[in-house]
Formats: C-alpha cells, structure tokens, sequence
C-alpha cells in the first residue's frame, strides 16, 4: 500500500512473489520510498480452492456485491429520511472516519472469517450478515416509521 501524502492518494500495488513475500516487500519499498509512504497489506493465506471453484465463485461475488451496494444504498436513503431538516449531517454519518488508518491497518477480522473455510464458505458468511443487516433495516424502518406515525397521530390529537 502506498499513499503520497501531497494528494492524498490510496495505491495498491500487488508484485510478483520472489524468494518470500517479506524479500517481495523490502524491494518494493526501498524501490519506492523516496516517491511515498508504504505500508504493507496484510492478505492471509487463503483457501483458494481450484479453477473451477474460482470461476463460480466469481459469479457469485458479483451477485454478492450488487446486493450489497443495494443495501448500501438503502441505508444512505434510510439515514436521509430520518435526518429530513438536517440533512448536512447526513455525510457525517456516512463517513469512515480516518481511511487512511482504516486501510493501511488493515487486519483479517480470524474469528469471523477463519481461514480454515474455503473462499466459498467465507463468501456465504459474508452474504449472511449482508442478509441480516437488511434484515435488521427493515425491522428497525418499520419500528421507527410505526413511532412516527403513532407521535404524528398523538399531535393532531392534541391539536
């Protein structure tokens, strides 16, 4: 990972393999030291599987990822309705707030996603809490949209 700090730039660079990843790292980073700042992305050793495991698999990420930017997109609506008048606030609610010690940090999360699993396997915990999130969206919009209704109905009551 590499970031030039003038423009405030994220690159991911990957590099073949020499020796070991460690001699990979150490070249590349003397190699470019001078132009920024390096940190080293962590990938665990995962379980690949075989070609044809891959193919399907890729299919099934971009099922994976189209759901999720749907979701995704759901929540910044959900989150813009329920700020109405104070919508400027919606982009702070909505922001990771340092990226930069977000990616540069970065840690395989082992407990949820253990590298004992294929990457089939891992890619199906990852639906699942996808699913459970928009699950939990919709039983949180219909809650919070019921209180609305019943605090609007208790208004005109009053009035």
């Amino acid at each position: 990972m590499a970031s030039n700090s003038l423009a405030g730039e994220l690159w991911l660079v990957s590099a073949p393999c020499e020796k070991t990843a460690q001699e990979t790292w150490e070249r590349l980073d003397n190699a470019t030291s001078n132009l920024s700042t390096n940190s080293k992305f962590n990938i665990p050793d995962l379980k690949v599987g075989t070609l044809d495991e891959l193919v399907g698999l890729s299919d099934d990420l971009a099922k994976l990822d189209s759901t999720t930017e749907g979701i995704v997109c759901k929540l910044v609506q959900y989150f813009s309705d329920i700020l109405e008048e104070e919508g400027d606030k919606l982009a702070d609610n909505l922001v990771i707030e340092d990226i930069r010690t977000y990616v540069t940090k970065f840690q395989w999360e082992g407990e949820k996603y253990p590298l004992k699993h294929s990457l089939k396997v891992l890619s199906e915990i990852i639906r699942k809490k996808v699913t459970q999130i928009d699950n939990e969206l919709k039983t949180k919009s219909i809650a919070y949209n019921n209180l609305k209704n019943n605090l609007a109905s208790i208004d005109r009551k009053a009035t």
